[in-house]
């Protein structure tokens, strides 16, 4: 494998986009932080016990899973419940990608690895990455993006911003910058200078 990448940005950046293109047009292989959060916390997820014993059974669907939508709610409302339901899931999320670079690495089948993870700098995974790279948009681009894509009200967008890295942040942290303002192909021959180099 050539090397392991990070890949951050803000909200509405379109990340998933861009990893769409990396799957889709090189050998890469994308690991996505919010999908291993997602498979720790299923019933038997090493996760899941710890997040049903801090915040209750009162976050379970009938079928005895996490009703995200309810624990999102939880944390939202209390910045300290965020803070513990974060450092049960983040430290657990950092050491399952590290297992699953590791097998890659093993296989041989890829020559790279995309990790996408919302506190990819704030969580240190430049111990797991060899670079990071920043997907750019402008704010008011973002903004449009989450009201038509998401249905996110100003308030919402306001109250995410406030609690991510500013743009100045992004860049200084990151190896590469990404502007994904324009159509595909633009961020496309982007990404193909930026695995030639």
């Amino acid at each position: 494998m050539k090397k392991i990448i990070g890949i951050t940005g803000g909200i509405g950046s379109g990340k998933s986009t861009v990893l769409d293109l990396l799957e889709k047009n090189f050998s890469a292989y994308i690991i996505k932080a919010d999908d291993v959060a997602k498979q720790l916390m299923e019933p038997g997820g090493k996760a899941f016990i710890e997040v049903v014993d801090f915040f209750g059974e009162e976050i379970l669907l009938p079928d005895g899973t996490i009703d995200r939508k309810k624990l999102a709610a939880v944390v939202f409302a209390n910045p300290n419940k965020r803070i513990v339901l974060n450092s049960i899931t983040h430290p657990l999320v950092k050491k399952k990608i590290m297992e699953q670079i590791a097998c890659l690495k093993a296989e041989d089948t890829y020559e790279y690895c995309f990790v996408e993870a919302a506190l990819l700098i704030e969580d240190h995974y430049q111990t797991v990455c060899d670079e990071f790279w920043y997907i750019y948009v402008p704010e008011t681009l973002r903004r449009e993006r989450l009201k038509a894509s998401r249905g996110y009200t100003d308030e919402k967008i306001d109250s995410i911003l406030k609690s991510q890295l500013t743009e100045e942040e992004f860049a200084k942290a990151c190896a590469h910058t990404v502007d994904n303002s324009k159509d595909l192909d633009f961020t496309l021959s982007q990404l193909e200078k930026l695995l030639q180099m």
